[in-house]
Formats: C-alpha cells, structure tokens, sequence
C-alpha cells in the first residue's frame, strides 16, 4: 500500500521584492517559510504579530529540501519583502451564517463559482478592511486578536438584539455579539461597526437600541455605518423584503441625525453615518465634508459622493482654462448620475470646447433597484450604449471590473465591449482628479485601485478567493 501523502511544512514564497529583506537574504520563489523565533507559524496573524520585533530568526526550507536558519536585524514592523501563494497562509473561513438579507444568495445563477464564495474571516478585517459578523470567531480566537492587539477589526452588528440577530443572521450563535464586542474593547482594540438596515426588521426601536448600544462602547467603537439593503430580482423563495420610501428615508436620517448632535456633544464626532443612498433617496442634499469627520466610513458608502465633488473640484480649481477640443462620454450607475453631470458642467464651464456626456445605466442584470456603478455588467452598457454617440473615449469607474482585472461582473471583458461599441475606453480610478484627468484626455490606461464600499452581505476582498468582485460605487 502506498504511503499516505503528507501535506507540505510551512509557506511557500510565491514572489519576492527587490531590495528587502528576503532578497538580501538570498530568498527564492518556491522556498518555505517554517517557523519566525522557533515557533511554528500557524497563519498570518502569527506571522504579522512575530515579523513586529527588531530581531527575528526565520527557519526556511530551501526548494531543494534543504533548510537554514536566518538571523535578521530590522526595524520594528518592517517586512520581509515576500508575498506567499496563500495571503492568509491558511484556508479561508466561510460565512457559517445565511443572513436574511445576503446579497450572494440573491446572485443568479451560471456566475463564475467564485463569485458565490461568502468570506467571514477576521485575519481579512485586520488585513483589507472586510466586515465580519464574529460568528465565526470562539473566545480563543477572540483572545489572540487581543494578545496580537490586530486592530482595526470591522463588524457587521445589524441589530445588538440577541434574537432579531440570531434571526437576521439565520444563527442561533449570534447572538453574544456585545459581549465579544465589550471583550475586543476591553482589550484596547478599536472596532468599526456596520448596520444593514432591513425595512421592518431592525429599523425603529431596533435602530435605536442598536446605535446607543455601540455608542456605549466609544471611544473603542470608532465609527458607525447605516446602509439600506440591497435588493435584486433574484430573491424567489428568500424572505420578504421590501425597499424603503422616501419618507422612510428621511425618518432614518431624523434617527440618525439626533443621535449625531447627541454625540458631537459628548465625544466632538459625529460617530453614527448614514451612507450616500439614504440622501438620495430621501431627496435631500448630502452632508458638508465636516460633518463626515474625516470619512471613517468611506469604504461602506459614506460620503463617496463628497468626497468625490470635493476632490474633483479642487482639481479643477487648479487647472487653467483652454480652448481644447473633446468629445467623450461617461457610463455610470443611475446613483452617481445626477453628480457626474453637474460636475461635467463645471468642467465644460472652465474648457468651453470640452464635452463629456454622462449615460446613466439601468442595471437590467441585477434590477433597476440596483442603481450603483459597481453591480453594472457589460452587458447592461452594451445595452445602454450601443448606437449612442460615445465620442473620443468612454470613461468608466475601475469598480465595475474585476479587481486587478478588466472583466466584469458577467465575465464580458473591456476589450470586448471596446470593440462592440468601437470605441476606446478608459478606466478611471476613484479620486476626484483622476476623474478629471480621464475627461481631459490626460489619463490613459492603467493599473486601477479600486475603492472598496459599503458591503451587504458581509462580501468583500478577500484575495485570491474573489470574493470581493460585488463592490457597489
């Protein structure tokens, strides 16, 4: 019988940076990393938390079997200049929840597989920024993130309500969320919360048991996120759920309002955000950029659309007006929409010559509900686009592709719609002036970062798992 196959030790380097510290050292593409000060390293918070000191010994095994020992003197937090085939440098953890209001299980079906992986993974909240719910983390788990003091770490809290989050979050273990959030506090770890808000369910009374619960938990509890759920036209056989009304909207900013005079009088910052949809949709204009208290809330939606408007026109402050000639056009989402065009009229003001038509898309993919940028598919703009006059160049927000790709949601590629729609396309990236810089034909194509933003169904980056391919703009 042949023997069993043993898994291999330690982490394989998949890539190694010129001029640090695992270059000098003679490190290679393939070699393992073993133990950091003897100690086997048994994920990434093991590595982050050994890699802080001046002085560390790392055991490596070398491709060709062999294994050294280096001993290295650095600077306190400095890397090692190495990435591994697995960022985690362990197995993804999968959301063990099926929250009523998941917006993968809301997907249609025949999508690349990986777009129906839900992460809940704690090491991805401390690494890139992810909201976790904390079902998947026991007490020891909880202790080593206080032993390590890894923090910021985001939550995902809906509801402080032991049995309404047991019942959101369809877990009967969901229900210590406090007593894990006071721990985490207690230990000095600072905390970001955030609430999908669900008509009916966890608005109201709810809400409001919900925000003084965490604003108890101040000043470790930094900032607080409300954003409505998002709701496609795949949910047969999923629980009734309805949008809110404009009304209703603006009964959320009253809650939400009160609640930020109370606290601006207490602790100086607002601390409880409303994300960009709620003004929107409550037709009301969105809050002065001091009131957003330096965008601790950015990544969920909260304040996108000012700071967007601030940067851009700062940048168009700068510039000095031409007679330059250009004809282009924009696609966005319908959210955005309204915004992109006053902005491209300020900009056609300072360059009269210069013309950007903005095409507000239907997500006819996902349904007209859906109105961010980052849930478009190509085939919604081929759809919006074909036969429009689309000018020099199309400008697109990076949100709408596949992270570190040119691929969208339904697999349709850049290149392609390019050549559907004959004509060039230029991926803008999120900042203000970059937007500018692409409508004055001084941007061409390139790397992109995306903005990640508001998550609803606790989906985000996660590497090379792609989970966080669904980021609404």
């Amino acid at each position: 019988m042949a023997d069993k196959k043993r898994a291999p030790k330690g982490h394989k380097i998949r890539t190694v940076k010129e001029g640090g510290i695992a270059w000098e050292l003679g490190l290679a593409p393939g070699d393992r990393l073993l133990e950091i000060n003897g100690r086997p390293i048994r994920d990434v918070f093991d590595y982050e938390y050994e890699m802080r000191e001046e002085y560390v010994e790392l055991s490596v095994e070398k491709e060709d079997g062999e294994q050294w020992v280096y001993e290295v003197e650095k600077d306190y937090d400095e890397e090692l200049g190495a990435e591994f085939e697995n960022s985690l440098m362990d197995d993804y953890r999968s959301c063990s929840n099926r929250c009523l209001f998941c917006f993968i299980d809301q997907m249609p079906p025949g999508m690349r597989e990986t777009l129906y992986f839900k992460d809940d993974d704690s090491r991805l909240s401390f690494l890139q920024g992810n909201y976790i719910t904390l079902t998947n983390m026991d007490w020891e788990e909880l202790a080593r993130v206080a032993q390590y003091h890894f923090s910021p770490i985001n939550v995902s809290v809906h509801a402080t309500d032991t049995d309404l989050r047991c019942k959101m979050l369809h877990n009967r273990f969901a229900g210590d969320i406090m007593e894990k959030l006071k721990y985490l506090a207690q230990a000095g770890i600072e905390l970001n919360g955030q609430i999908v808000l669900c008509k009916g369910l966890n608005d109201g009374e709810i809400l409001e048991k919900t925000i003084g619960d965490l604003a108890g938990l101040l000043p470790h509890m930094r900032s607080l996120s409300v954003v409505p759920v998002g709701l496609t036209r795949y949910r047969e056989g999923l629980f009734p759920l309805t949008l809110f009304s404009r009304e209703e909207a603006r009964e959320v900013l009253d809650q939400i309002g009160r609640w930020q005079e109370r606290l601006r009088r207490q602790w100086g910052a607002g601390f409880v955000y409303a994300s960009d949809e709620w003004y929107l949709l409550a037709g009301r204009p969105l809050p002065a950029q001091a009131d957003y208290d330096g965008y601790p809330q950015l990544e969920n939606g909260v304040g996108m659309l000012r700071l967007l408007e601030e940067e851009f026109m700062e940048a168009l402050e700068a510039q000095h007006g031409d007679d330059r000639a250009i004809q282009g056009s924009l696609a966005t989402g319908a959210l955005a929409a309204p915004f992109l065009e006053r902005y491209m009229k300020e900009l056609q003001r300072k360059f009269p010559r210069t013309r950007i038509e903005v095409f507000p898309v239907e997500n006819r993919f996902f349904g007209e509900s859906i109105t961010v940028s980052g849930l478009l598919t190509g085939q919604d703009l081929w759809e919006r686009l074909k036969g429009r006059p689309l000018g020099e160049r199309l400008l697109i927000p990076c949100n709408m592709l596949r992270s570190g790709e040119e691929t969208f949601l339904d697999d349709w590629t850049v290149a392609e719609l390019e050549r559907r729609l004959n004509v060039p396309i230029v991926v803008t990236d999120p900042a203000g002036e970059d937007l500018l810089q692409a409508a004055l034909g001084a941007l061409a194509k390139g790397k992109h970062k995306r903005r990640q933003i508001y998550e609803q169904t606790d989906r985000s980056h996660c590497g090379q798992a792609e989970c966080g391919e669904i980021d609404p703009v």
